[in-house]
C-alpha cells in the first residue's frame, strides 16, 4: 500500500507473486505450506517452519506452537520453537524432545524450544512470528522462557 517498489516486487507481468509455497496433489487440489519468507536456511538446507509446527501439534499436551529462524553465525539459522502447552499440561523439554525426534529427521530438529504462556498476536488471530524473531535477541525475554 502507497509502495510502489514492493508493489512493483510483488506484480510481474501482470501475475501477483504472494510469496506463498505450496504443491499441487493427484486430484490437483492445491495446499499451501507456508511463506517463502518464513523459510529457514540453516547450513543450505531449506526447512519449512509449517512442518515442524505440524509435526509438534500433534503432542498431546500441546495447544500451538510457532517456528523460527534463529540467526546462527556458523549455519545462517537455526530452527528455533515456541510451545504453548494446554492449560494443566506441565511443559517437559525432553519429552517433548524425545516426541519430536521420533517424527522429524536429525537435521529438522529445533535447536532452541522456549514455552510460552501466551503468543503475541495480530487483530485477526495469527502469530506475530516477527515479534518471536525479535524476542530471540532479547536476552532477558529468552532466560526467563528457556
Amino acid at each position: 500500500y502507497k509502495n510502489q517498489e514492493a508493489t512493483d516486487a510483488t506484480i510481474v507481468d501482470g501475475w501477483i507473486h504472494t510469496g506463498d509455497l505450496g504443491f499441487l496433489d493427484k486430484e490437483g487440489y492445491l495446499t499451501i505450506k507456508g511463506r517463502k519468507k518464513e523459510l529457514i536456511i540453516r547450513g543450505g538446507e531449506n526447512i519449512s517452519p509449517s512442518e515442524i509446527e505440524d509435526v509438534i501439534r500433534t503432542y498431546a499436551m500441546v495447544h500451538d506452537v510457532a517456528v523460527v529462524g534463529a540467526p546462527d553465525k556458523v549455519l545462517g539459522e537455526e530452527i528455533a520453537a515456541f510451545i504453548q502447552m494446554k492449560p494443566g499440561a506441565n511443559y517437559i523439554k525432553e519429552e517433548v524432545m524425545e516426541y519430536i525426534s521420533q517424527c522429524l529427521p536429525k537435521f529438522k530438529m529445533p535447536k532452541y524450544v522456549y514455552m510460552v504462556e501466551e503468543f503475541p498476536m495480530t487483530s485477526t488471530g495469527k502469530i506475530l512470528k516477527r515479534k518471536l524473531v525479535e524476542m530471540l535477541s532479547d536476552q532477558e525475554a529468552m532466560s526467563r522462557m528457556a
